[in-house]
């Protein structure tokens, strides 16, 4: 997200000092990185308080930043429980706030969307269901789209990707997907092999695949395997479009992996497993019928759920079983994310969004060289 903005911000205003909290891509995009965010990265209320030191030291960094280089603009970019102390703060030192990917505030803890319409100029949203939301509270918003409508997959055939993964290219092929955290990894990635070998009793042939994401070592991926003993479970670095391409059902963690399998059409099943106390924590406050980002999409249930306890290898297996089996529940699915993708937008999400804080930073009265968090 922070790197396909910083891009679209320079390719307007090349002289933008952009400085902020990222990675290794956002670096290579032009951004100063004084805080990595690799090291505040986590999901689940038990699993944040176990941070709350990192957590902490982040903050007081980029506080700090705020103060000595007294920025034009601060954009923050999702993580909410950090991002809104960090624009309060930011806005108490009088730097206006354009805020990046909404937080689910539509979800739950709607009760903060008052506190976004104190500290924000606008917010930019990547749903189009959140527009009426925030039009509602009163918020200024600009809907530009999602990124995975930026990813234009290769014209290769499924047959060649295969083959260049390893694959017999008539085999067939599970994507199996548990995230990009290491919570979500330990907590899903025994689930869906188990799942697997539960569909190799029945299927011998079938190939199993795992995407390695972003910031996931090899190793942690290859020692689950290794542990399960199942065979013909490859491990594919690569263009993700192309990945899923390359098969013909999956078990896709819940979150955005899941709109990148919608964007290419892949049946699936949508999976989410986090620790119990977690769980509970945040179902009885969460306000929304479906947990996966297409059903939220589609406003109806297009792909399936299984969650926390209802997410056991017997239901994955079976899930993944029937759309292998039945060609009409494929075609369903496939279906419902044509409707999907509609819905995400064009292309130039980020063009889109580098405009509106453009927008935001001329309205102030900054010069051309402004600087923009």
């Amino acid at each position: 997200m922070g790197a396909g903005l910083a891009r679209a911000l320079h390719h307007r205003r090349p002289e933008l000092e952009l400085f902020g909290m990222g990675g290794d891509e956002m670096a290579g995009a032009g951004v100063e990185i004084v805080q990595d965010s690799a090291e505040v990265a986590v999901m689940g209320f038990l699993e944040v308080l176990s941070h709350l030191p990192a957590l902490r030291a982040a903050k007081r960094r980029l506080l700090e930043c705020l103060d000595r280089k007294r920025p034009d603009l601060l954009v923050p970019i999702d993580f909410p429980d950090f991002n809104f102390i960090l624009s309060s703060n930011a806005r108490r030192r009088g730097v206006p706030v354009v805020y990046f990917v909404s937080p689910q505030v539509w979800a739950w803890r709607r009760g903060r969307v008052k506190k976004i319409r104190r500290m924000v100029r606008r917010i930019l949203v990547l749903f189009p269901f959140e527009v009426p939301f925030y039009t509602g509270a009163g918020v200024p918003v600009s809907f530009v789209g999602h990124p995975v409508a930026e990813r234009v997959p290769s014209t290769r055939t499924p047959v060649e990707l295969r083959r260049d993964i390893g694959f017999d290219p008539e085999a067939t092929v599970v994507a199996l997907l548990p995230g990009s955290r290491r919570s979500e990894i330990d907590y899903l990635m025994p689930v869906l092999l188990e799942a697997a070998a539960l569909l190799r009793q029945q299927r011998p042939g079938l190939g199993f695949l795992v995407p390695q994401a972003p910031g996931v070592p090899r190793e942690v991926l290859e020692a689950y395997i290794e542990a399960s003993g199942l065979t013909d479970c490859r491990i594919y670095k690569g263009q993700f479009p192309d990945i899923l391409r390359a098969c013909d059902v999956g078990a896709v963690a819940s979150g955005t992996a899941s709109l990148e399998a919608a964007m290419v059409g892949l049946p699936m099943v949508v999976v989410y497993r986090v620790r119990q106390l977690s769980y509970t924590i945040g179902r009885a406050l969460v306000r929304v019928d479906h947990i996966a980002l297409p059903n939220l999409v589609a406003g109806r249930e297009v792909v399936p759920e299984l969650v926390q306890k209802g997410c056991t290898p017997e239901a994955v297996a079976a899930r993944l079983a029937e759309f292998l089996d039945r060609p009409e529940a494929r075609e369903a699915v496939r279906g419902g994310l044509a409707e999907v993708r509609r819905k995400l937008g064009e292309p130039g999400v980020f063009d889109r969004a580098a405009d509106a804080v453009l927008a935001e930073l001329d309205a102030l009265g900054s010069p051309p060289a402004g600087r923009s968090d």
